[in-house]
């Protein structure tokens, strides 16, 4: 089983952290292998945001490979970062001899294309890397994407961390945003391509669990992108329909729920939109998955986002204070990472639950199965956002929801309904009875 994790902060934190939340959860992971994706860096990288920055492992051969490869078509070297790795015989790690991050220039003629062309330029030139390499096992490209680090590998994760000198917080390695596993897929052969996090075009994403819909999602999306390749692990197939359905389709977030964990025919007969997700199943219905499993997801505009199965059958907690919100597999990771958090406000989410965390810190958590308006809660075109500031649990209001309860019109419900309707209301996510005015809908 896999433990992941996600970190957003306001103010940009080193790898360290990542390592603090993970290792709690030892009990939960095999101690195969450790990987982040770190995105709106700071440090070594923060004067090139704009610039692609190109993550790998190779051999020295591979480095002169993809040298070479560079050159020829126009890409300039800015900067490098290549990590002072411990000499330690001892540590549980199998390194590659090399290990390079570097920003480039684009070539030329992109400096007036437009960001569309750049992105098919930054995939077509990482996939033609990976080939490149791969003849004869020279390496491996995890992304190439501006603002976005990569590093993998496969070992003890508290000796990864040692061999990359991780835990020395010299400034040089910082981000704002961190998404990360513990554990190779250690189910069959292991590669490194197959550890989580994945990348694709600005969006990274993790799963702890297992997909049984694997064989079916991979045939449909094959003939749909020509980045959804290489598929070492069943869990490539969420970061590929969550980039269809977002960057292909362009459609809102909420959808991506809809697609890959449909509600029952017999809800939605019952929903304003129904049309529309009848439609959306049966077209997409390739991309729904099954098996238990737990998503964390980075999109490329800084916006964390966590959903699950329909059986909700791993586990997941966000927590968060006024400057930071961390999601993790258990909670004893956010214990060690925000010891002096309110607990009462941490959030589980559910089998129907869509959560994001922005970049301003706030959470909005979406109920798919919502198809009423209720004050505080979901409607189909509604999401409620709320502030972490705002989140304090000794501000509850529980005689406010009941006053806003015994409001609203009664008509046509027994005492039997009034009362379950009142049960569901009270158990309610109960961090979102906040502050002195109630939550408004904002538009998805």
């Amino acid at each position: 089983m896999c433990r992941i994790g996600a970190i957003k902060s306001r103010d940009p934190v080193p790898p360290k952290l990542a390592l603090d939340l993970m290792l709690p959860q030892q009990e939960g992971h095999d101690n195969s292998g450790f990987a982040i994706v770190m995105q709106d860096l700071e440090g070594v990288f923060a004067d090139y945001k704009e610039k692609p920055l190109l993550s790998m492992a190779c051999t020295a051969r591979g480095v002169q490979l993809v040298n070479e490869y560079m050159d020829q078509h126009g890409f300039v070297q800015l900067a490098q970062w290549v990590p002072d790795v411990s000499r330690e015989t001892n540590l549980k790690i199998c390194a590659m001899p090399r290990y390079v991050f570097r920003t480039y220039e684009y070539p030329e003629i992109y400096h007036y294309r437009s960001e569309c062309e750049r992105e098919d330029l930054l995939l077509d030139t990482r996939l033609a890397l990976r080939k490149l390499l791969s003849h004869e096992e020279n390496g491996y490209i995890y992304s190439f994407w501006p603002d976005v680090l990569t590093l993998k590998e496969i070992g003890d994760p508290a000796d990864i961390a040692r061999y990359f000198r991780l835990e020395d917080d010299d400034c040089r390695l910082i981000s704002r945003n961190i998404v990360v596993q513990c554990r190779q897929n250690t189910n069959y052969a292991i590669v490194r391509y197959a550890a989580h996090p994945f990348f694709l075009q600005g969006y990274t994403l993790c799963a702890n669990g297992e997909n049984t819909f694997f064989t079916r999602n991979r045939e449909f999306q094959t003939s749909l992108h020509r980045g959804y390749m290489g598929f070492e692990s069943d869990s490539q197939t969420f970061l590929y329909s969550l980039h269809y359905i977002l960057h292909e389709r362009k459609w809102p977030v909420r959808y991506f729920k809809h697609v890959i964990t449909p509600l029952p025919y017999e809800e939605v007969r019952q929903r304003e939109d129904k049309n529309i997700l009848m439609l959306l199943r049966e077209s997409l219905s390739a991309l729904e998955i099954n098996g238990p499993n737990t998503i964390i997801a980075l999109l490329p505009d800084g916006t964390l986002l966590n959903c699950c199965d329909s059986k909700k059958l791993r586990p997941v907690v966000v927590g968060h204070t006024k400057d930071m919100a961390v999601i993790s597999s258990e909670v004893c990771g956010l214990n060690a990472v925000l010891p002096k958090r309110d607990i009462r406000t941490d959030i589980y989410p559910g089998e129907r639950d869509l959560v994001t965390i922005s970049n301003s810190l706030e959470i909005t958590r979406w109920r798919q199965w919502a198809h009423k308006t209720y004050p505080w809660m979901i409607s189909p075109g509604s999401l409620t956002t709320i502030p972490i500031a705002a989140l304090s649990a000794d501000r509850v209001l529980r005689p406010a929801l009941l006053r806003r309860l015994r409001s609203q019109p009664k008509h046509g419900l027994c005492r039997s309904q009034r009362k379950a309707r009142q049960n569901r209301w009270e158990s309610a996510w109960p961090a979102q009875l906040s502050g002195k005015k109630p939550l408004s809908n904002t538009p998805a």
